[in-house]
């Protein structure tokens, strides 16, 4: 057997260090050709001494020296904003698990040399979605979605790649920490009770967009512009066992649901082997339980960020570009004590309104519409304290 060769571009964060956990448990399998991160020297020096790859990136170019110092000189190691991307393109497989707009550069490296891309960047699709589009017909590129709900999606249709027999697809939505929460109960949540996700274990943002349910408004998007479905055939509920992850209902009413115990080595492993499946039961369901699952319409009126994602997805242009970028800003500051909970619909909101309403015709495009709408949403935050 020849081993799939792997570049996991964001290895210490949630995503890359399960997608380690995979390859260790595999090594026949899969082999690290590539390692990436943004600034944790510490963690990248052990993944790098366990798994040996060719090259080892970061992104910070101040840190270049110290991770010289610490690794073998067989191991190559590049520094720079363009660091990570720039590694990515040496493997068979890339699993994207950078948090935020700084992922985006990855994606398009991968996709434009042809090779499979494993995307959690689920911020590459919302800001870019039509240059992503583009690089997509890349001969040799495919892209298999790690979120959870994407994933569940795309086992849902199979090599259904038509779509025309859809009749929608529901996202499902833990709820997060606040679930059944008041406007008025969120108006003095704290920062650690909005970490504290009942089912998920994620990094710090991507809980925050949890608890706001923008991670799932964020999601409507990214199904949009993965599968092509139209805006008002995408459905969110609220489930809070995450058992079902999503759904896709067809013509003549019939429904296919994914269903797991919450585990995200699941979605990673499926980007790894897809059409084959790895030997190994990930989030495996114990029939002989009872289990109870409950679904419910989210409260769009104490959670706003649901619909404010809603309007920007079909806004289109650069629209989903600001909303992620003030997205990103806002849930900062939360993070930082700098904004309150409430505030972060609020000051995406009010970016929102500032749209200039720029089309997407080059990455150059989407990074200014990126840089603008941050400039505005750090203006707001600080007008508020």
């Amino acid at each position: 057997m020849v081993a799939i060769t792997v570049a996991v571009m964001g290895s210490t964060g949630s995503i890359g260090t399960q997608t380690l956990e995979i390859i260790q448990d595999h090594p026949e399998e899969f082999e690290v050709v590539a390692l990436g991160a943004s600034k944790s020297v510490e963690l990248l020096v052990e993944q790098a001494t366990r798994y040996k790859p060719k090259v080892v990136a970061i992104s910070d170019p101040l840190l270049e020296k110290e991770l010289r110092q610490k690794l073998p000189p067989k191991i190559d190691v590049i520094s720079g904003p363009e660091a990570l991307a720039n590694s990515s393109s040496i493997s068979d497989v890339v699993i994207n698990g950078v948090v935020g707009f700084a992922g985006l550069p990855i994606t398009i490296a991968a996709l434009k040399a042809g090779k499979r891309l494993g995307l959690a960047n689920k911020e590459s699709l919302i800001a870019a979605g039509p240059l992503i589009q583009d690089f997509r017909s890349t001969e040799g590129a495919e892209l298999i979605p790690v979120d959870s709900e994407h994933c569940a999606i795309h086992q849902c249709l199979g090599l259904d790649t038509t779509h025309d027999d859809i009749k929608g697809i529901v996202l499902t939505a833990s709820g997060g920490p606040f679930r059944g929460f008041s406007a008025e109960q969120l108006r003095n949540v704290s920062v650690g009770e909005a970490l504290s996700h009942p089912t998920w274990n994620m990094g710090p943002k991507v809980t925050v967009d949890s608890s706001t349910l923008m991670n799932k408004g964020l999601e409507v998007i990214e199904a949009h512009e993965l599968f092509g479905i139209p805006y008002e055939n995408i459905d969110v509920v609220i489930h809070p066992q995450s058992i079902v992850h999503s759904m896709v209902t067809y013509s003549d009413g019939a429904t296919l649901a994914q269903m797991s115990n919450p585990d995200m080595r699941l979605c990673i492993a499926y980007a790894l082997t897809y059409p084959e499946r790895i030997n190994d039961p990930f989030g495996e369901i114990d029939w002989s339980q009872i289990i109870n699952l409950n679904f419910e319409p989210p409260d769009r009126k104490a959670f706003p960020c649901l619909n404010i994602a809603y309007e920007a997805g079909k806004q289109k242009r650069t629209a989903p570009a600001w909303l992620n970028a003030a997205n990103e800003e806002a849930v900062a500051a939360f993070l930082l004590g700098q904004l309150s909970w409430s505030g972060i619909s609020e000051v995406i909101y009010e970016t929102l309104q500032q749209w200039t309403g720029e089309n997407v015709d080059s990455i150059e495009t989407i990074l200014k519409a990126d840089s603008d709408a941050r400039l505005i949403a750090s203006e707001l935050i600080k007008s508020r304290n």
